[in-house]
């Protein structure tokens, strides 16, 4: 089935701004926030999140080590399988001091053009 943009659901291409992974039905890059469309520009209706059946947030925390701890956030996917699927580090750094760093991590799901939007659960 194809979806705006000429591409089939799920196809991926790579931003040519942040060259992150994304949907080729996209028209702004959801990391970088670029338009990869001319009808993006022109007003075109881009795809709004039907719902977020994730959002997980935590905090970082530096304790008394002086040195401070180095620290890597790493996102997961596996398939129904448990098979991997992907895996990114999507940032790195070192707390020092009292230095804190707040993760939000979400999910978000789109209803495409024509698709019966599903009841809330």
């Amino acid at each position: 089935m194809k979806i705006p943009g000429g591409a089939a659901r799920g196809e991926t291409r790579t931003c040519p701004h942040c060259k992150g992974t994304i949907l080729k039905s996209a028209a702004t890059c959801p990391a970088c926030g670029h338009f990869l469309r001319f009808e993006a520009v022109r007003g075109a209706r881009e795809p709004v999140a039907a719902f977020q059946p994730l959002r997980l947030e935590g905090i970082l925390r530096q304790s008394s080590l002086a040195e401070g701890y180095e620290y890597a956030i790493v996102v997961t996917v596996h398939n129904d399988r448990g098979e991997e699927i992907t895996r990114q580090i999507v940032g790195v750094g070192v707390l020092k001091g009292k230095e804190n760093r707040k993760v939000t991590v979400s999910v978000e799901l789109y209803v495409p053009d024509g698709a019966k939007r599903p009841r809330a659960v």
